[in-house]
């Protein structure tokens, strides 16, 4: 065991005699909540000069209705124009479904098997008077390009700018699910960490981990796992096959979950063992690394110059530059919320101005290739005054949590 008693030590018996559903779980979106997203979406829509906006099935439409449908060869939508309620477009046979989830008052107008629901978007927009309309940009091809047929030249747009508008600053509400799910996740890689002996598995650790997951109160376990030992953490997003742990080996684990519908999204490298000299190189850079992001952080930032940050202290070191290895192969970060990479992003050419409420994650892998990485990920949230981190970043290659 590390003599920080962090790593290995535990058995899974005690692992899970530890775990226990969340005693105190955060409130989930409420009503009034929803009805403000859409009164800011109908203010861009202004803003935009579009007449309405048409949200298709997958997390934007839960974001703005509560229907945590994904997308199938079937359209659902929600139709927002400048005044009116909202419009929900639905197959006929899933009203049953769907008025048990939507969240918000709406028009539901039903189209049968052999209807085509495109048409019934287009002759909606008539009705309301609506010229332009504005398509979600994770709709399907086929349902844009249905849509451009029976609109009658009528412009289509992308969406993007007013649903980003909405989605990239998070309420008190969504940091707060994000809050819990964060430390759900830290709670799982703590003891993932003291289970570790060698021999031990990928498989074992990935199981656990998801049951873990489920018994903490996550939505259905982990939404992804990704545990590497030794040569394969130089890989960013891993390598298939089994793998067992070996004496003096790193170890990456990078998982997390949701808590109605918000991500977690957490890494950890360390030691199993006793770290050599480069390991320990290379995890203090990526550490500083971390930290100079973290420290770029505040209002009016522009995203890009994060990256920036963080990338000028590896090429310093004398790694890179750019994405040249040995050094940081992958952007800085990506936003966080319902979806696990949303809008914004910490890379080069991403020049939105950081505000308030925006959710990041913040990872700046170093890879040393056919040798090793380490990835050390936690989130931050903006604030008036800076970044606030959701979990508390580590503070040692042999001590993985704070």
């Amino acid at each position: 065991m590390s003599s920080t008693q962090q790593i290995g030590g535990l058995d899974l018996t005690q692992a899970r005699a530890s775990l226990a559903p969340w005693s105190a779980p955060s409130p989930a979106i409420g009503g009034d909540e929803y009805l403000q997203r859409l009164e800011r979406a109908r203010a861009l829509l202004r803003e935009q000069g579009v007449d309405a906006v048409l949200i298709t099935a997958g997390t934007s439409l839960r974001y703005f209705s509560g229907v945590a449908w994904g997308a199938s060869e079937r359209l659902i939508g929600l139709l927002l124009t400048a005044s009116g309620d909202p419009v929900v477009i639905c197959p006929g046979f899933e009203i049953g479904s769907l008025t048990a989830v939507l969240r918000i008052p709406a028009d539901v107008r039903l189209w049968e098997e052999h209807e085509d629901p495109q048409q019934l978007v287009a002759d909606t927009l008539r009705e309301r008077g609506a010229g332009s309309l504005a398509l979600d940009p994770a709709a399907p091809y086929v349902v844009a390009e249905r849509l451009r047929e029976v609109l009658g030249g009528k412009p289509l747009v992308d969406a993007s700018a007013i649903i980003d508008g909405c989605r990239m600053c998070k309420s008190p509400t969504e940091l707060a699910l994000m809050k819990q799910a964060t430390a759900m996740t830290l709670q799982v890689h703590r003891l993932a960490a003291g289970l570790m002996r060698e021999g031990i598995t990928r498989t074992e650790l990935v199981r656990f981990i998801d049951d873990a997951h489920r018994t903490l109160g996550a939505d259905n376990g982990s939404t992804f796992c990704i545990v590497q030992f030794g040569q394969a953490t130089a890989y960013p997003h891993g390598i298939p096959g089994e793998q067992r742990l070996a004496e003096n080996e790193l170890v990456l684990i990078d998982t997390g979950c949701t808590v109605q519908g918000y991500h977690s999204d957490i890494t950890r490298t360390y030691i199993f063992g006793r770290a050599n000299a480069e390991q320990t190189r290379i995890w203090d850079l990526e550490q500083a690394a971390q930290r100079a992001a973290f420290e770029a952080v505040r209002p009016g930032v522009r995203c890009e110059a994060v990256d920036t940050a963080a990338r000028t202290v590896v090429e310093r070191a004398g790694l890179g530059p750019d994405y040249r290895l040995p050094g940081i192969p992958h952007r800085t970060g990506h936003g966080c919320g319902l979806s696990i990479h949303e809008t914004p992003y910490l890379v080069r050419g991403d020049r939105t101005k950081l505000q308030p409420g925006m959710c990041c994650s913040n990872e700046p892998m170093i890879v040393v290739p056919d040798r090793f990485g380490v990835r050390l990920e936690d989130h931050f949230y903006v604030t008036e005054e800076g970044a606030a981190w959701f979990t508390p970043p580590s503070p040692a290659i042999d001590q993985p949590f704070a």
